[in-house]
């Protein structure tokens, strides 16, 4: 039996497909990663190509392993096929070759912590008014631009005239200038940088293309413009193009995936194929006919269905509880019953959430009723204080002209170095133009440092011995070295003496982390940071355990669980309000491509639950039940909704709205909860206070004003509308939009 005869009949013609541009628009739990590896397998097996000349791309390096692992089962042998995340692949392209763009290969990956210290230095440097510019702005505008391709000049010359985004332009400026400086690229910069070196260097570009002839992408729905740059680049000779994707499953648009790059395939590839796997393994039928109900109502997508030969199963239970907190207990006494009723393990059970406020209610449930959960949420291991010391050291020792992990290391542990001498040798350095590193090794010839200068100078020592000790010895042994010279552990035990056990531990298991990478083919410092820097926060794996998991609906992507709870199903929680109050549709779709995939990860059994009340930033707030649910069709659920639910979205939020009225009618009128509800609820009825709703905005055209969401724009049009003012703003992150200034709430800048 060949293994091909496993696959279903559109799996098998996806797999055979291996000339031109092919489309796989893969349903949830349809068997995309198996459907990629066995058609790897079939290139090399039946079409007699070269390993080598086959790239597959995915977006986390745990899937990455995955489908490295499964193709070396099935040919039997460590294939030189090149499996690799877009980040890992461009890191590979550019150490080769980035010296052509004037950048040292041994360039160090500034990761967001190292962006951050590196801006809040800018902002200081630049003078720039921090209550109008944080640097998570600033490093936003810069990230976006890279995205989109837009290097500083052309940044420069888009935004002459707006003082606002100007700002941006000098600080992009002068990020960029230091970056170079440090010898050191963010994580925009390796696919921003790779696109550069192919389109400028198209010697480099026909290498790669001759070596590549036959690509595939993995969760192609999730890639940014840049990434879809790349691979067009990479594709355009051969154009054997595979892209696999669930244009459904499009949920990170806030990150700046384009769902454009899927939906439009066929527009830059017109000679494209297009198979649907629509056959889905995981979930019953009355899950997956709910699934189908929801997403239907998006009219931005391929047309496309799943199904199953599993049994029907059980109907969808629906919930609907006074609080918050009876939410919780409901949830928890339902876990604990099923479980006991079928023999379940806690593992076999997920809570699904929008925002990871919610599940502090289901924690203190939990920790009541001594139910063990993981909650998938925290500070992720490379995030820690203490592994970020260790690495910035490591950076240090491969990268001395890296700054920003030497503005951090130089006094971990305390050494007595103040700020002021050392903005002293800052000074030095920029007046000599010389890095800081080779400033601390002149600490002897610097006015002003006094005793101070003896203590540079023995960091600076400490340092030159670490980096000729990297050359001898393994990354483990540096680190126990380093640990052991510079007293770490004194310092923990000295400075978090109640957290210093944690604190060590995970210390040493970075040692573990470095004791297991030495075991490949050629380990070097420059690969251990670029192996800890590639790895990403989804790449964790904590499901094992016999635990019930709490996560957020985008971090469950990708995973599946026996029994779902989906919780917190408001409208206003979700979809939440500012995707309500805005205008434009793509925001509600891509809400609803949320409640989707929430709904597709469940197997068995789905319940869904909504509190009617709810604290939100310490008031009670009530909620009309979540569209997405009045969306599944009725003889899915597993008893009916109560009378009303099922009217129109305007209709359901209008009737809610008169109980909320009817209920606040005892609090003082000057409550800040009154006067939203009934300005909301004046808003859909169209009542109109003294005759009028609209009030004339405090802004007019040309001005700069910020939006909650949107962030600030600049107002391009003002229009009296029989409703309400209707606002077009141009906004820096996300271009033009239309508001409703009632709703928007635009805030003169």
């Amino acid at each position: 039996m060949s293994i091909y005869d496993t696959l279903n009949n559109k799996q098998r013609e996806a797999v055979q497909q291996v000339d031109g541009p092919l489309l796989l628009l893969a349903g949830a739990g349809s068997g995309k990663t198996k459907t990629i590896v066995y058609r790897i397998c079939y290139l090399m097996e039946h079409e007699c190509v070269q390993p080598y000349n086959i790239l597959a791309i995915t977006f986390t390096n745990k899937a990455a392993g995955e489908m490295k692992e499964r193709v070396a089962n099935l040919v039997g042998v460590g294939s030189p096929v090149w499996v690799s995340t877009f980040h890992s692949l461009c890191v590979r392209i550019l150490r080769r070759h980035i010296e052509l763009l004037g950048y040292d290969p041994g360039f160090t990956i500034y990761d967001a912590d190292d962006q951050k210290s590196l801006m809040k230095n800018i902002i200081k440097r630049l003078d720039i008014d921090t209550k109008m510019f944080k640097e998570k702005t600033l490093l936003g505008a810069i990230s976006n631009a890279k995205e989109k391709l837009v290097d500083v000049n052309e940044y420069e010359l888009s935004v002459r005239g707006d003082r606002y985004r100007g700002v941006c332009a000098r600080a992009y400026r002068e990020y960029q200038d230091t970056l170079v400086k440090n010898c050191a690229v963010d994580f925009d910069d390796l696919i921003f940088l790779c696109v550069k070196l192919f389109k400028e260097h198209p010697e480099v570009l026909d290498m790669y293309q001759e070596r590549f002839k036959f690509i595939m992408v993995d969760e192609y729905q999730d890639t940014n413009y840049a990434q879809f740059e790349l691979v067009r680049l990479l594709a355009d000779r051969y154009r054997n193009l595979c892209v696999v994707g669930d244009d459904d499953q499009s949920i990170y648009a806030f990150r700046g995936a384009d769902i454009r790059n899927i939906l439009n395939f066929e527009v830059h590839y017109p000679e494209a194929k297009v198979i649907k796997l629509e056959q889905n393994y995981r979930s019953t039928g009355n899950i997956l006919n709910a699934a189908n109900g929801v997403i239907a109502n998006n009219e931005t997508r391929k047309d496309k269905a799943l199904w199953t030969d599993r049994e029907d199963g059980k109907k969808i239970r629906f919930s609907r509880l006074d609080s918050a907190y009876d939410e919780a207990d409901f949830v928890v006494e339902d876990i604990l019953r099923t479980k006991r009723e079928n023999g379940l393990n806690y593992s076999d059970f997920a809570i699904l959430y929008r925002t990871n406020a919610q599940s502090r209610v289901f924690e203190e449930m939990f920790v009541r009723d001594g139910v063990p959960y993981n909650l998938v949420a925290g500070t992720a291991f490379y995030d820690r204080q203490e592994i970020r010391d260790m690495m910035a050291y490591l950076k240090a020792v491969a990268n001395p002209n890296d700054e920003i992990s030497l503005r951090r290391i130089i006094n971990v542990p305390k050494r007595g170095i103040g700020q002021a001498s050392l903005s002293k040798v800052e000074d030095y350095a920029e007046l000599h133009d010389i890095s800081l590193f080779e400033a601390f090794k002149n600490a002897g010839d610097i006015m002003g440092l006094g005793k101070t200068a003896a203590k540079i100078l023995q960091f600076s020592f400490f340092m030159e011995r670490l980096r000729g000790l990297s050359e001898m010895v393994g990354v483990d042994e540096l680190l126990k070295t380093l640990i052991d010279e510079c007293e770490y552990e004194e310092y923990l035990k000295e400075n978090f003496e109640d957290k210093y056990e944690d604190k060590i531990q995970n210390v040493y298991e970075l040692v573990a982390k470095a004791q297991q990478y030495s075991e490949n083919e050629e380990p070097s410092l420059l690969g251990f940071l670029e192996d800890v820097s590639l790895v990403s926060g989804s790449d964790s794996d904590e499901y094992g355990e016999d635990r019930v998991t709490l996560l957020t609906v985008h971090s469950a992507k990708g995973l599946e669980f026996k029994n779902v709870y989906l919780c917190g199903m408001e409208e206003g929680i979700f979809p939440g309000n500012m995707t309500i109050d805005s205008d434009e549709p793509d925001g509600m779709e891509e809400e609803r491509r949320l409640a989707y995939v929430a709904i597709t990860r469940a197997m068995d059994r789905l319940v869904i639950t909504c509190a009617k009340s709810r604290q939100i930033r310490g008031q009670s707030n009530f909620f009309p039940v979540s569209r997405f649910v009045r969306e599944i069709p009725e003889e899915y659920l597993e008893s009916k909704l109560p009378r009303g639910y099922r009217d129109s979205a305007e209709e359901f939020v209008k009737q809610d709205l008169r109980k909320k009225v009817s209920f606040v009618k005892s609090v003082p009128p000057t409550a800040p909860f009154i006067a939203k509800q009934t300005r909301d609820l004046n808003m859909l009825m169209g009542i109109k206070k003294g005759g009028d709703i609209k009030a004339k905005p405090d802004y007019n055209v040309g001005d700069r004003v910020k939006h909650i969401k949107f962030g600030v724009g600049t107002v391009l049009d003002i229009v009296d509308d029989e409703r309400d003012y209707k606002i077009t703003v141009d906004f820096d992150s996300v271009g033009n939009k239309v508001v409703y200034a009632a709703f928007a709430k635009l805030q003169k800048v």
